[in-house]
């Protein structure tokens, strides 16, 4: 009785959490089917409007910013972009940091480890101007390279991969030098297949971190043509439904990228057990 008074509490709890989640996103998506008059009027809908092909379209090829230069269209790839080149290098050299911290004979390879992790854990708030400094001087402003690679060193996905490689028994290690495989053998044929379950996950997390940058993208671009979603949100002007439309398609990206790839990881999950 207990148990399934416990299973019922918690199943209650879980459909609380998930109404209160979608029920806002799902009145921002049917009033953005709306006209701007039926929102003035009436408020937020519960119900889908006949406005959805003329409001949506509108938004991803409207013309918008200071000098009417950028499409959300062109906002929603370079934040795909960015996020891509963020994920795919800081997981690429996260492994690596990893792989040599543990691997590789190095003297206090600890102390190093603490001393990379505290310093990439201070805000980009309090780097920002060094930063930004260093990009000026590579001639790397309004680029695709200086909004990924400043922001790709994750100490997060280092600890993390750190942290597995220490589970790893040595005799794998020994097992594949009797086998012949060299170094970097043994970090391709082996390690990253059995970190592929975290490799996904750190993907996921890294891609969503990217995508929500807005004060980096911000301070790094001075030209409209590399505006982020992010930005966009900041600075569309429009109507109200018009900014319902944005927001909602801003969300389909990450959201994608998450259940792509979700699927990757819970499959890992399976095959490592």
């Amino acid at each position: 009785m207990t148990k399934l008074f416990t299973s019922g509490f918690s199943h209650l709890i879980l459909f609380i959490g998930i109404f209160i989640m979608i029920v806002p996103v799902w009145m921002i998506f049917a009033s953005s089917t709306h006209t701007s008059s039926v929102i003035n009027m009436g408020g937020l809908q519960m119900f889908l409007g006949e406005s959805f092909y003329d409001n949506y379209l509108r938004v991803l090829l409207y013309k918008g910013g200071f000098f009417k230069e950028i499409t959300a269209l062109k906002m929603f790839f370079n934040s795909f972009i960015m996020a891509t080149g963020v994920a795919i290098l800081s997981v690429v050299t996260s492994l690596m940091a990893a792989y040599a911290l543990v691997y590789y004979r190095i003297k206090y390879a600890s102390f190093l480890f603490w001393i990379i992790f505290i310093t990439i854990l201070v805000p980009l708030e309090l780097r920002i101007f060094p930063t930004y400094s260093v990009m000026a001087e590579l001639n790397l402003v309004n680029s695709y390279f200086g909004l990924i690679v400043p922001i790709s060193a994750s100490a997060i996905a280092t600890l993390f991969f750190r942290q597995f490689y220490k589970t790893v028994p040595d005799e794998l290690l020994e097992s594949a030098k009797l086998d012949g495989a060299n170094t970097w053998r043994f970090f391709i044929d082996f390690l990253i297949p059995l970190s592929k379950t975290m490799i996904v996950a750190m993907l996921i997390f890294m891609f969503v971190f990217g995508y929500n940058q807005y004060l980096w993208p911000l301070l790094v671009t001075t030209s409209e043509q590399y505006w982020t979603v992010v930005m966009g949100l900041k600075m569309m002007s429009g109507s109200i439904v018009h900014r319902f439309a944005f927001v909602i398609m801003s969300m389909i990206p990450p959201i994608l990228i998450i259940v792509v790839l979700q699927k990757h990881f819970i499959k890992g999950v399976f095959q490592d057990k």
